[in-house]
């Protein structure tokens, strides 16, 4: 449950800078494919605010001896 609640965060989160990289940055020529539209700007945002939030924490690694 908390791994579903943690990437939905993360495709929000990435979603919103990725629309934000469009609003504040964009092209206005058109020819950038990434930051002349939206709906791409947005959706590449999130998964790599997924990407991101789905990378393993310090703890969530199993412990290994090294003996």
């Amino acid at each position: 449950m908390l791994m579903k609640l943690k990437n939905a965060i993360g495709i929000l989160a990435g979603g919103a800078l990725g629309f934000a990289y469009y609003w504040f940055i964009g092209c206005a020529t058109g020819t950038c494919p990434l930051s002349s539209n939206p709906w791409i700007s947005t959706i590449v945002g999130g998964i790599f605010g997924a990407l991101m939030a789905s990378t393993p924490n310090r703890t969530d690694r199993p412990h290994q001896d090294t003996e």
